[in-house]
């Protein structure tokens, strides 16, 4: 089970399931929406994820016509995103994730628009778009 909170503690969430991958965003909507220079999500399926509380902090804001970024209203965590064409697939932020865990199934994207302030040296597969 991976359980999660936002900043203020106002949302809690849990999954029934373990984290597969992990994709580090680095386009310019990602880098915004997180203030930072890139978002670590997994995609997670959405009937094993659960809210434990704080479904009336949930706030939800279209980046682009087919995307929702989900955040506590409260204190400004962004919780996950959705796309409408995948309803079945939730893309958590993973900086809100308290359980610890591990994955080995991490790569780059949108590299070809990362901050220009931000280096890396993992040796992660990096794509310059979207992977695949």
């Amino acid at each position: 089970m991976i359980e999660g909170s936002c900043l203020c503690g106002g949302i809690r969430y849990e999954y029934d399931g373990e984290i597969e991958e992990i994709s580090i965003c680095h386009c310019s909507q990602c880098r915004k929406a997180q203030g930072s220079a890139f978002a670590a999500v997994s995609p997670l399926a959405a009937d094993r994820f659960r809210l434990i509380s704080g479904a009336k902090l949930l706030k939800e804001f279209r980046s682009s016509p087919d995307k929702l970024r989900v955040f506590c209203a409260n204190c400004g965590s962004p919780i996950y995103s959705a796309k409408d064409d995948r309803p079945e697939v939730k893309r958590l932020r993973l900086g809100t994730v308290e359980t610890p865990f591990t994955c080995s199934n991490v790569f780059h994207i949108h590299v070809d628009s990362k901050a220009s302030w931000f280096d890396f040296n993992d040796t992660h597969p990096r794509f310059a778009g979207a992977k695949g």
